[in-house]
């Protein structure tokens, strides 16, 4: 052999105890075929977003989606969706839970999900890069311990339109601003103009609002609820809602908050349907919207010929007047927890390592399309827009899980009834005061009938489930001639 030869030979060789050396041997116990039921809304979704990056690292394991939309699918009106969640979760086990905030505290309080901080500490598992307030929240649940991850979150901010404030000379949006004081920011844009072709201080993200829409967004943001649970009493004849309505009446007076046209969008190119998107074409200085507007804005660009675009500002808002440091805005909807009876808990457990890891948050990064990541530092800017807006303030606590005593009758007749008197508000035919005191009487009524008709349905239905009962066990005649 050649000295030439001699020498690739002995460079091939090395490659290959290079290759052995980067290529850890699996362990038995990795190597062991596995298999994962996963609960998640749909299984093509699931794969798409986790499950074959998952598949990808974990070869060995083989997952099963158990899609929760035989849960919809198989709910009646008058059925309890609580019940249905939790007889599904019983009838299928999965090994992984997909839940909400408040059901991750129901499960941790029932025992029927793992606590994770002993694997964490077991693996050295890093979650000081996840958003500290998401960290927090779960272990506020959790009694200070942690039962679940989640590696995504949705979160809405204050969009602005900075040239708009820099041509008239209006003081731009802050950190922590509440719904109060956007609205006031907002009046200081003109209002001359036709329709088609004039400003607007405020529009929401989706084009415009009514004036009950706007008061319910702020309630939203305020925790101020129409009904208190605990005593099934309804309040909206009080300080906090008149604030509430007074701002929206203010603000829609004003002129300046876009009201789209009752005929809207029905249909046709997408540059005819951007063109009913004012905030996107730059005729809005604020409006408030999660990180999937940045997409579309980029769309936007994209599809509208001779499209102006304008300088975007994103601010952290809005926030709790009470406490400018916290949000309602941001929400969990994919929190992964491990079953407490789960078999399978090491593969489960690497499931919610991967997903919450620093390698999948960077193929993710590129993408809105499933929220923003929980795992900072990677997901900071999209199309030239810094992302650390949604990142500032903590979430404010929003539990409903006393809602879930109000049945979905009273709804059927209270919204009538508080859409019917806004509308006379709005058109000034009646006072503000008058037309809560009657929402609240009104509604009591129709929260104590529904209440009153929940009970009695509840009855007979356990009435009927006694007596197909006792028919089942009763002997028939037959066997009582036997005996």
């Amino acid at each position: 052999m050649s000295i030439k030869g001699m020498r690739s030979a002995l460079l091939f060789i090395m490659c290959l105890v290079l290759l052995a050396g980067c290529t850890s041997k699996p362990s038995a116990k990795e190597a062991e075929q596995q298999s994962l039921r996963v609960m998640y809304w749909d299984e093509n979704y699931f794969f798409q977003q986790y499950g074959d990056l998952f598949t990808m690292q974990h070869p060995n394991i083989e997952i099963e989606v158990v899609s929760t939309q035989s849960i919809y699918s198989n709910l009646g009106p008058e059925d309890d969706y609580v019940k249905a969640f939790d007889d599904f979760i019983e009838k299928e086990q999965p090994d992984i839970v997909m839940l909400g905030v408040e059901q991750l505290e129901k499960y941790i309080s029932d025992g029927k999900v793992r606590e994770l901080d002993t694997l964490i500490e077991r693996d050295k598992y890093d979650i000081e890069t996840i958003y500290p307030a998401l960290i927090e929240l779960l272990k506020e649940r959790g009694d200070n311990k942690l039962y679940g991850l989640t590696p995504n979150f949705y979160g809405s901010a204050i969009m602005y339109n900075a040239d708009l404030f820099a041509k008239y000379g209006v003081e731009l949006p802050r950190d922590g601003m509440s719904w109060y004081e956007m609205l006031e920011l907002a009046k200081q844009f003109p209002v001359e103009g036709d329709e088609k072709s004039r400003i607007y201080g405020f529009a929401a993200n989706y084009g415009g609002f009514t004036f009950d829409q706007l008061a319910s967004m702020i309630a939203s943001s305020e925790g101020v609820e129409s009904i208190d649970t605990n005593s099934m009493k309804v309040t909206m004849n009080t300080d906090s809602w008149k604030k509430i309505y007074q701002a929206a009446i203010d603000a829609i007076d004003s002129k300046t908050i876009y009201k789209p046209s009752e005929d809207g969008f029905r249909g046709g190119t997408m540059e005819e349907y951007y063109q009913q998107q004012p905030f996107m074409m730059g005729r809005v200085a604020m409006t408030v919207a999660n990180s999937y507007v940045l997409q579309e804005l980029k769309q936007a660009s994209e599809s509208i010929k001779d499209y102006k675009p304008f300088e975007l500002g994103i601010v952290a808002g809005p926030a709790d007047s009470a406490d400018p440091e916290k949000s309602r805005s941001i929400n969990l909807s994919e929190v992964f927890a491990i079953s407490a009876n789960s078999p399978n808990t090491d593969a489960a457990w690497e499931f919610i390592k991967f997903v919450n890891g620093e390698q999948f948050a960077k193929i993710k990064s590129r993408s809105l399309n499933n929220g923003l990541l929980s795992r900072m530092g990677y997901s900071t800017e999209y199309n030239g827009h810094d992302l650390q807006a949604f990142y500032k303030l903590k979430p404010a606590p929003n539990d409903y899980t006393g809602m879930q005593k109000i049945p979905n009758e009273f709804y059927m007749k209270f919204q009538p009834i508080l859409e019917s008197e806004m509308k006379q508000v709005e058109e000034k035919k009646k006072s503000l005061d008058e037309a809560l005191a009657k929402v609240e009487a009104e509604g009591q009524v129709a929260l104590d009938e529904a209440v009153k008709e929940q009970e009695a349905k509840k009855k007979e239905e356990e009435a009927k489930k006694g007596t197909e009962q006792g028919a089942e066990t009763e002997p028939s005649t037959e066997e009582t001639a036997e005996n």
